[in-house]
């Protein structure tokens, strides 16, 4: 993304601000959501950095402590690259971008991409997965959520071939390795997330040994729902100092179950008692996109290069990015006058990397014991 004289002054403000943070960890992001606010114009701006400058007027937010904590820990060019891919590239001039082309299109652009990646696909098509993030930024899509639970290794260098953009490689504790951590100091717009489990403590501490970004992931259904909805999940998992603790409802999860863990994870981050920012993978991405558009739109691409919104799988040529440009998929599926495409073959799916109601170990899912 080439930098205009705005964009270079934000760099330099953000710098700053980044210094001051460290130096006096509760004024420093107080004065920097104060001044994000006064220069804020679109309306996801708005609404976030009033919603967090109400939000840190309690002196005793837990989000202070996270704050300090991530600040002592993480590289500090990984905090900038990071922070300046997501909230001004994707969320500032980004959103901007998919306003303008989705007036343009005339259908709906999502604020990020989720995709699922199968290792000999991904060898086979590197090409089109470039070329998905070459769209995507060009209509201003500049956060990816990268599924792989088998080898994610391969992902860094995907990803640091695309500078601009922010990306969550959602993964496995156990394909984490010391070769892998090595790696992934190299690129600064890497945000590792990985699967909650009991033993990740020492993997925890070795990445912010090494000031790596790092979240988790959770994955629930009907069976284990009460451990969120009872807040004993984010006890635990603000131990372990993750940036993020992200919620994703299993295959065949009842609606009222999601709506019921959304609205546990909406009190607990608004209740400013957990030092990890709780993140309801569908509730909460789906908001961010209706602030931005005014429209909430869903895109996941399963291993196949098939599309999946939050209910419905789509298999056809017109549907699957190994076969169409993303623009393609986007108008014919998304379009602002007709809703799906009566043509597209359906599938139900109560989560969009399900193979079906029944058979769910398409996606990454912690094991039963």
């Amino acid at each position: 993304m080439e930098k205009n004289l705005s964009g270079m002054l934000v760099e330099t403000v953000v710098k700053k601000a980044l210094k001051n943070i460290v130096d006096s960890p509760e004024r420093g992001i107080r004065n920097l959501v104060d001044m994000a606010l006064q220069f804020s114009k679109g309306r996801f701006q708005t609404n976030f950095f009033t919603v967090a400058q109400a939000m840190l007027q309690n002196e005793n937010s837990a989000y202070y402590r996270l704050v300090r904590d991530t600040v002592a820990y993480a590289d500090m060019d990984r905090l900038y690259t990071f922070g300046m891919n997501l909230g001004y590239n994707g969320c500032t001039v980004g959103a901007r971008n998919i306003c303008r082309n989705e007036e343009r299109l005339n259908c709906n652009i999502p604020w990020t991409i989720s995709v699922q990646i199968d290792t000999h696909k991904f060898k086979e098509k590197r090409e089109k997965y470039d070329t998905l993030i070459r769209e995507g930024e060009n209509l201003g899509i500049y956060t990816w959520m990268l599924f792989d639970m088998d080898d994610p290794q391969k992902l860094l260098a995907f990803a640091g071939a695309h500078p601009d953009s922010a990306f969550c490689i959602f993964c496995k504790a156990e394909n984490l390795s010391a070769a892998f951590l090595d790696e992934a100091s190299d690129f600064c717009n890497v945000m590792l997330v990985v699967r909650y489990e009991e033993n990740i403590a020492d993997l925890c501490a070795a990445m912010r040994e090494m000031g790596l970004l790092y979240s988790v992931w959770y994955q629930y259904g009907q069976e284990d729902a009460e451990v969120v909805i009872n807040d004993n999940l984010f006890s635990s998992s603000q131990q372990l100092c993750p940036v993020f603790t992200v919620l994703i409802p299993e295959a065949g999860c009842p609606e009222e179950i999601r709506r019921l863990v959304y609205q546990a994870a909406k009190e607990a981050r608004s209740s400013q008692i957990y030092r990890t920012v709780i993140w309801d993978f569908q509730g909460d991405n789906r908001l961010i996109d209706s602030i931005i558009s005014g429209d909430s739109c869903s895109v996941y691409f399963d291993r196949d290069g098939n599309l999946y919104d939050w209910d419905k799988k789509f298999e056809s040529k017109p549907h699957n990015l190994f076969q169409n440009s993303l623009s393609d998929i986007l108008a014919s599926t998304y379009s602002k006058n007709a809703g799906m495409p009566a043509s597209a073959k359906q599938k139900c799916a109560s989560h969009p990397f399900a193979e079906g109601c029944s058979r769910i170990s398409a996606f990454p899912i912690r094991e039963r014991t």
